[in-house]
């Protein structure tokens, strides 16, 4: 049986997902029987989550089959780098841009082509006819999940959506915090997977239901939402955001006018990695506000504990060690956007889908939690009684300001 309350959020980063994947190792190597009730995940961490949902047998044996799917990725699963694909977009965008988008002018939807992507999800959620994901459907009915939730971001209506598939006669309630965010229930499909991950210009948008979506972090700007909606009493949260002291922070990355690479490194941390930070701040702070709270005064608030996990290392950082090893037409494209100027090379990172560099961060993520196994294992342990709110404790938790609720039903 799952823990319903106790969730797994696992943001987005690309391949920087690795360093989750590490952590999981570790923890799984604990726990092999361990079965959080609530996964959420945006992006490549929605990924991830979607294959635990997926799974066959324990948590351990899951776990162990991630790895090893991480371990094997080439740049080459993922998206498509041979010479003649790569020129052909690339000089569709130029060509667009010089035409004025004049009639007749040859459609391009991104810089790469995320087929392998696909076919690989494909292969490893075994979805049915109708592009559903039966194992997820199993695993709720059987009770080892409770729910699990995917975020995307719809370029059509520019709302943040989040697809929901909980198990039958839960309780859980979807939500609607206007104008922007809301949730959908319904069986989840590879094309919710492929649209939540689709990076903004670099993956081409995914068409789901009539509407085109990218990825969920651009308009996700409460990260523990879902999960809190869902139920949640406990949150281990994995960020793939190293926290810089001050003096790394104000140390500069490049000399000189920023190269392309660079101001699009900082756009994507602001996108997919900042907003976590922002969101554990306002959890903390409502958390001590509902502890100083009778319980007949806390309409429904309640108090959610959270433990962050965050690299050790930057992992834009480490990427600049492996960026040689890149495959040689889309090495020389990323040099030409100035990826050898930057000293922290954040979107490069995104897109090191390396055995070398994905080794790495496996590495350290397993080493980072080992590094703090007594607090995960105290965090894991601590019994939280449904209904009974801790109190005199400095943990964070939140609820997001206003927003309506409707009954989920499962379609």
């Amino acid at each position: 049986m799952s823990d319903p309350g106790l969730a797994l959020v696992l943001s987005g980063g690309g391949a920087r997902a690795a360093y989750q994947v590490g952590f999981l190792k570790h923890l799984a190597s604990r726990y092999p029987d361990l079965a959080p009730g609530i996964l959420t995940g945006v992006s490549a961490g929605g990924i991830i989550a979607t294959c635990l949902a997926s799974r066959e047998g324990r948590f351990g044996e899951a776990v162990d089959r991630l790895t090893e799917i991480w371990r094997g990725l080439h740049i080459e699963d993922v998206f498509r780098v041979d010479p003649r694909d790569l020129a052909s977009h690339v000089t569709r965008w130029g060509f667009r841009l010089v035409s004025g988008g004049v009639s007749g002018t040859s459609r391009v939807r991104s810089l790469v082509d995320t087929a392998p992507l696909r076919e690989l999800l494909t292969r490893i959620l075994t979805p049915d006819g109708e592009g559903r994901l039966p194992a997820i459907t199993r695993n709720l009915s059987a009770r080892t999940l409770h729910a699990v939730a995917l975020t995307a971001s719809s370029y059509t209506t520019g709302q943040s959506v989040t697809w929901v598939q909980t198990a039958e006669g839960c309780g859980v309630m979807t939500w609607e915090r206007l104008p922007r965010n809301g949730s959908v229930d319904g069986c989840l499909r590879v094309d919710h997977v492929m649209a939540s991950s689709a990076l903004p210009f670099f993956f081409p948008a995914v068409e789901v239901d009539g509407a085109w979506y990218g990825d969920g972090g651009i308009r996700l700007t409460a990260p523990l939402s879902p999960a809190i909606h869902l139920g949640a009493r406990k949150i281990i949260a994995i960020s793939t955001r190293y926290p810089r002291t001050r003096e790394e922070a104000d140390r500069p990355a490049v000399n000189g006018y920023p190269p392309p690479a660079q101001v699009a490194g900082v756009l994507l941390n602001a996108i997919f990695l900042d907003l976590l930070d922002a969101d554990a701040l306002r959890l903390e702070q409502l958390n001590g506000l509902i502890d100083r709270l009778p319980p007949w005064k806390r309409d429904g608030l309640r108090h959610v504990d959270l433990l962050i996990l965050r690299p050790s290392q930057d992992l834009g950082r480490l990427a600049n060690e492996f960026e040689a090893d890149l495959p040689r037409t889309f090495r020389f494209l990323v040099r030409g956007l100035g990826s050898r100027q930057t000293r922290s090379n954040d979107m490069l990172s995104l897109l090191m889908f390396q055995p070398d560099y994905i080794a790495k961060l496996i590495e350290l993520g397993e080493s980072d939690a080992r590094a703090r196994s007594e607090e995960i294992e105290a965090f894991i342990r601590q019994d939280v009684q449904p209904g009974v709110e801790p109190a005199g404790r400095e943990k964070p938790a939140r609820r997001f300001g206003l927003f309506r609720r409707k009954r989920l039903v499962n379609s």
